[in-house]
C-alpha cells in the first residue's frame, strides 16, 4: 500500500481511504460488530485511513474495527454544524464514541451550502482553529461538492484539507463543471492543500467500471488518497489488487457491484419536500403530489433518508 503525505499535515494516508458512509445506517445498516469485522479487514490490508461523519453514525462501527488494533490510523469526521457551540458538542461526540483523544482531521461538511460557507458556518469554524491549536484536532478540513467552495478553501489560510466530489463522470459536481472542479483540485493542491476526493463510483453509478473510475481519480496531480466505501472483504481485495497492480482473480470480481442500490419513495410520501432540502445534490424534486429523485443526479448517499417524516424514502437494491 502506497502512503502520502496529506498536505501539510504531516499525516500520512494511504492512497485508498475507507468511506464509511455505505456500510452505516444511512445505506447498508450493517451491525456494528459485522461492520467492524469489515473495517478491521481493511486496515489489516493497509488502509490506515478512514471517513467518518457525525451524520453517519458510524462511529461505533469504527471503534468496534479499531478495538485491540495498534498501528496507527487516520480519521477524518465532519460535521453540518454551523455554531461554535454546536460545533465544539459535534467534536467533543466524536472523540467520546471513537474513543480517541484526538480527531485527525474535522471537516465543515458543507456538501450544497452556497461559496459564502466560512460566513455562514464561521462560529463553527472558529470552534475548529481552537480546537486545533488546543491540541484536540491535527488538521481542519472542508468536504464539499462545489467547484466554487473548493477555490475559496484553496485561498483560506484556516483550511488544511479539502474533501472534494470527483468522478469520471462529473456527478454530483455542482457550480461548476468536471473541467472546472479539476482545475480548482490543482488550485488547491498549488496552495499545498491536502486533498482526498470522494464518490469516485458516483455514488454506485460507476461499480461496473470501478477500475476505470479508480484509475481516473488516482491520475489527477496532488490527489493524496480517494475515499471508497467497501462492504465486503472482496470489494477491499479488488481495490487494492487493482492499485498493487495485481490481478484481480474471478472469484472476487464477481463480488463487484452487487451493491448497487436506488432510491425508493414509497406509497405513503406525503410531498412534504424535506427530502428536497437534504438532498446535495438537488436530485430530488416534487412532481404529481409526491417526491421523485432522478436517477441520474442521485447520487445515493442516503441523506434524505432520517429526514422523511413519513419514513416513505428507502435505499433499496437496484
Amino acid at each position: 500500500m502506497k502512503y502520502n503525505a496529506l498536505g501539510k499535515t504531516g499525516l500520512a494516508v494511504s492512497e485508498i481511504c475507507y468511506g464509511s458512509l455505505p456500510i452505516g445506517p444511512l445505506q447498508a445498516n450493517y451491525p456494528v460488530d459485522q461492520a467492524g469485522e469489515v473495517i478491521r479487514y481493511c486496515l489489516e490490508q493497509g488502509i490506515n485511513f478512514i471517513d467518518t461523519a457525525q451524520r453517519y453514525g458510524t462511529y461505533d462501527h469504527i471503534r468496534s474495527a479499531l478495538r485491540g488494533y495498534s498501528k496507527p490510523v487516520v480519521i477524518a469526521s465532519k460535521s453540518w454544524a454551523a455554531s461554535y457551540e454546536d460545533m465544539r458538542q459535534a467534536v467533543e461526540e466524536a472523540r467520546a464514541r471513537l474513543g480517541r483523544d484526538v480527531i485527525d482531521i474535522f471537516h465543515l461538511h458543507a456538501a450544497r451550502v452556497d461559496a459564502d460557507v466560512f460566513a455562514k458556518r464561521s462560529g463553527a469554524l472558529e470552534y475548529l482553529c481552537e480546537a486545533k491549536t488546543k491540541g484536540i484536532i491535527r488538521a481542519v478540513g472542508i468536504s464539499t461538492h462545489s467547484v466554487r467552495t473548493v477555490r475559496l478553501a484553496a485561498d483560506n489560510p484556516n483550511i488544511d484539507v479539502i474533501h472534494p466530489l470527483v468522478n469520471m463522470l462529473g456527478l454530483g459536481i455542482l457550480e461548476g463543471t468536471l473541467d472546472e472542479m479539476l482545475e480548482a483540485v490543482g488550485y488547491a493542491v498549488s496552495r499545498e492543500k491536502g486533498i482526498y476526493l470522494m464518490k469516485a463510483m458516483a455514488g454506485g453509478h460507476l461499480v461496473d467500471r470501478y477500475q476505470q473510475a479508480l484509475d481516473f481519480c488516482r491520475q489527477i496531480p496532488g490527489v493524496n488518497s480517494i475515499a471508497i466505501g467497501m462492504l465486503r472483504r472482496e470489494e477491499a481485495d479488488a481495490n487494492i489488487a487493482h492499485i498493487e497492480g495485481w490481478e484481480i482473480g474471478e472469484d472476487i470480481k464477481q463480488h463487484i457491484g452487487k451493491n448497487a442500490k436506488k432510491l425508493f419513495v414509497m406509497d405513503q410520501c406525503k410531498a412534504c419536500g424535506a427530502c428536497v432540502e437534504r438532498c446535495p445534490n438537488g436530485a430530488i424534486e416534487v412532481a404529481g403530489g409526491r417526491a421523485h429523485a432522478d436517477p441520474e443526479r442521485c447520487l445515493l448517499c442516503g441523506y434524505c433518508v432520517p429526514y422523511c417524516p413519513q419514513f416513505s424514502l428507502r435505499l433499496i437494491n437496484a
